[in-house]
């Protein structure tokens, strides 16, 4: 499902906040905090630009898995194609800068931020009286842990307030509510979403705490969510917390057409599709994707109350192997077009919605890199576990809203509850050192 979708990549996630927009003098303290950064090397402020290094040379690092670093620079952003790593926290933020030039230093710090953090090093020293430049939760070095932060806007951003309306992607807009949604509209949306993904808990908490040290004045977290991946059991693809194997059709990673077919945008015409117009990306988009977030809880009670058989069923695959019910091996093609009544894998099936695998339907087809959740328990005692459902797109219509339509009414929206979320446009990657997050949209 693009649900909660076993046909789909890895695992999940966790916890969950809400906020509300920043007050106006915490933009001023953001501004004030300019001047006091100058010249502070890895301080979490914004420093004019030139005035002083805004990261840490790199040390030596422990040589153990901390040590281990994805590339910042490059045309596309990292936690796209990246293997899954094991934590992730999900933040929607809006924006509380006060113009379009206070909007790009909010970006250039940011990639600042990231930049180090995503390198590792040794923070700078903090002036006398002056609080710590870094939260010590990583120890006197910063270890890179295989962390990413994927930097991606969403529609609310292209409003009236830093003149951006004639450059936002064609088919951005604020998350559809489809009918067997239950959405929270507070869990929804936000001008920008930081994907922030690790191999331990603690690098992704460090991570989310110099990043929001960093931006305090510029912009507000609005949600959060927090997941983690299940490692493969006992092998193949990882499964989600309905005991499946979720990832399995996806294409490979690795197949840069597939990628350049699935995954990136590029500028210019895009054809139409599903009743809407054709339509034409703006020029910067080249190197990003459409991003989405679905948070989905899973009944999980009521689950597992189900039998086997039946479960199985509204899948179409078992749960055991993974196999389609049609053939043994978890990556076995599950020939639908030897099964056209649906007598072994039913019409409603997940599999069989999600991916049709008839002629024409590689367009349906999406990049996932989902995070299963558990927030503990809801104020009624019930358990509060699911999944945050992650996608990368080159077209948000022609892939997941159009694999959404397919799913309306599927046997599995009795076992789960689309409750936020949004749609958001993945930057491009930062290219070089001089390169900063969004220099082609604010060009």
């Amino acid at each position: 499902m693009t649900h909660a979708d076993p046909d789909t990549t890895a695992a999940s996630t966790s916890t969950s906040t809400a906020a509300g927009p920043a007050a106006g003098p915490g933009r001023r303290t953001f501004l004030r905090s300019v001047a006091g950064a100058a010249g502070v090397v890895g301080l979490g402020t914004l420093a004019p630009r030139g005035a002083g290094a805004t990261t840490a040379p790199a040390t030596t690092a422990p040589t153990d898995d901390a040590a281990r670093a994805v590339v910042f620079h490059g045309p596309t952003q990292a936690g796209i194609l990246t293997p899954l790593q094991k934590h992730a926290a999900f933040l929607a933020l809006d924006v509380t800068a006060g113009s379009r030039a206070e909007l790009e230093e909010l970006f250039r710090t940011l990639t600042d931020r990231v930049r180090f953090l995503t390198t590792g090093g040794t923070p700078a020293g903090a002036g006398p009286g002056a609080p710590p430049v870094d939260s010590g939760v990583l120890g006197p070095d910063v270890v890179p842990g295989g962390l990413t932060v994927t930097a991606s806007v969403g529609a609310s951003l292209f409003d009236d307030r830093f003149g951006l309306a004639d450059r936002k992607p064609a088919r951005l807009r604020p998350m559809d509510t489809f009918p067997d949604d239950a959405l929270d509209r507070a869990r929804c949306d936000g001008d920008l979403l930081l994907q922030v993904c690790a191999d331990d808990v603690d690098v992704v908490v460090h991570a989310v705490r110099d990043i929001a040290r960093a931006t305090r004045g510029a912009m507000q977290v609005r949600w959060r969510q927090d997941g983690f991946a299940s490692p493969p059991r006992p092998s193949g693809t990882p499964r989600n917390l309905m005991g499946f194997k979720d990832g399995t059709a996806n294409p490979s990673t690795a197949d840069p057409r597939a990628m350049g077919d699935v995954v990136w945008t590029k500028a210019g015409p895009v054809a139409a599709v599903d009743g809407l117009p054709a339509v034409v990306e703006p020029a910067w988009t080249t190197g990003g994707s459409y991003h989405v977030v679905r948070l989905i809880r899973m009944l999980v009670e009521f689950w597992d109350r189900v039998s086997l058989h039946e479960q199985e069923n509204m899948i179409g695959r078992r749960r055991d192997t993974g196999a389609p019910l049609t053939g043994t091996h978890e990556l076995d093609d599950p020939h639908l077009e030897r099964d056209p009544t649906g007598d072994v894998i039913q019409m409603d099936a997940h599999i069989r919605l999600a991916n049709p695998r008839s002629p024409g339907s590689d367009r349906l087809r999406m990049l996932r890199r989902p995070y299963n959740y558990d927030a503990g328990t809801d104020a009624n005692g019930n358990l509060d576990m699911g999944l945050v459902f992650v996608a990368f797109n080159q077209d948000l219509d022609r892939q997941f809203v159009a694999v959404q339509k397919r799913l309306a009414g599927e046997p599995l929206v009795d076992y789960i509850s689309p409750f936020g979320g949004g749609y958001y446009f993945a930057l491009p990657g930062v290219r070089a050192a001089d390169d900063w997050y969004a220099s082609r949209l604010l060009a």
